[in-house]
């Protein structure tokens, strides 16, 4: 194993173990560091040697402009962050990535539901079965804490507290725990009650929300129950569960949350990801603006 094979291996076990990075960053960091040493290689070149120009002679050998901008972004995140780690070991003396520009990634706005869709889809669940219940604790937690689907259907009994608080794993199995209102905490207690005894076949099953079978629910079954009610309520976007974690954040910040809550409750590490739910519309710009400004009202007057 080379020199820079070996630093790659000990970099990519760094950001896996201390940093959490997830799985799939991790895996494309991988592809990117492993190509740019190759190309390192193929022109006899030594990685402590790297200088700015070598870094955009190898943006430029892999498609330069014409990579998709995200492609782009991300290669130029994954060179920056492994010669950043070099210098903190003290194995180079400056990053040639310092002052690589990144391409702009176009702003995709999440979707989002109205209050009152979101209120709609809540009350779908009819409580005449097991399923309903658990349906209907699914959604009022998924919309109550904003959390992820993956975290939702990875909940264990005893994952949410009388407290009103419930703890869950993000990214880089790291956790956080999320307050709950009323609304949630009451349909998870009435599910655990009168719905989850009934679908649990094995006394041993930690799984919060389980499926017809007694088995902990997936992601693909939680999307499609969430498909079939919100088609039931006549909901007419293209609806997926991180809508709701959308909803969730958009609304928060509609009614006066601070950013920095919002962040801390979602589990993103940096707040520029929060800042994509700042989106706010220009009736709503204009309320805030009428109702807090001091000469607003008399304005209005």
């Amino acid at each position: 194993m080379s020199t820079a094979q070996r630093l790659l291996t000990e970099y990519l076990a760094y950001i896996r173990i201390e940093r959490g990075l997830a799985a799939n960053t991790v895996q494309a960091y991988t592809r990117d560091l492993k190509q740019f040493l190759q190309y390192l290689a193929d022109n006899s070149l030594r990685l402590e040697e790297v200088e700015p120009e070598e870094i955009t002679d190898f943006i430029q050998s892999i498609g330069g402009d014409k990579l998709a901008a995200r492609t782009r972004a991300r290669k130029t995140a994954s060179l920056r962050g492994f010669f950043e780690y070099l210098v903190n070991e003290d194995l180079m003396d400056s990053n040639p990535c310092a002052y690589l520009a990144s391409p702009k990634i176009p702003l995709n706005l999440p979707n989002t539901l109205t209050v009152q869709q979101v209120e709609t889809l809540l009350q779908s669940p009819p409580l005449d079965r097991p399923t309903g219940y658990r349906d209907r604790a699914m959604f009022e937690v998924l919309y109550g804490s904003g959390m992820r689907v993956s975290e939702l259907i990875g909940l264990n009994v005893g994952d949410i507290d009388e407290l009103g608080f419930v703890r869950c794993f993000g990214k880089g199995n790291k956790e956080r725990i999320v307050p709950l209102g009323r609304p949630a905490l009451n349909a998870a207690d009435s599910y655990l009650k009168y719905a989850r005894p009934k679908l649990v076949k094995n006394n041993r099953e930690r799984a919060l929300f389980v499926n017809a079978r007694g088995n902990r629910l997936t992601r693909q079954g939680f999307w499609k129950i969430l498909k079939k009610r919100a088609k039931a309520c006549g909901i007419p976007q293209d609806i997926s569960p991180h809508v709701l974690r959308h909803s969730f954040a958009t609304h928060l910040l509609q009614n006066g949350a601070d950013l920095r809550s919002v962040q801390e409750m979602l589990g993103h590490v940096d707040i520029s990801t929060t800042q994509i739910y700042t989106h706010l519309d220009k009736s709503h710009l204009r309320d805030v603006y009428l109702n807090t400004h001091p000469r607003a009202k008399k304005w209005e007057e």
